[in-house]
């Protein structure tokens, strides 16, 4: 599982602890288990960077096959798109 919020507007409209609980959930009606070791999260920290904390440590465990499926509530919070991120420069 893999959750973000960038800024302060964001974490109000839905926090990192509400995207956990949303993906626990459908985990749990699929059957899936998550340790807590593959639980990533990002607090405060830009989708327009791809240089974040729990993201490199995603990477890393993606790497080593560690895990069969990742969960995300949007795909906003892998990364921005690109073409949001190409407006903004």
């Amino acid at each position: 599982m893999y959750v973000r919020v960038s800024t302060q507007r964001q974490a109000q409209a839905q926090t990192i602890e509400q995207q956990l609980e949303q993906l626990r959930l459908h985990s749990q009606a699929h059957g899936w288990v998550w340790s807590d070791e593959h639980i990533f999260r990002d607090d405060g920290y830009s989708g327009a960077s791809l240089r974040r904390p729990g993201l490199d440590r995603l990477r890393d465990q993606v790497s080593t096959a560690a895990f069969d499926r990742l969960l995300i509530t949007e795909p906003s919070r892998l990364a921005r798109p690109v073409c949001a991120s190409s407006a903004s420069h």
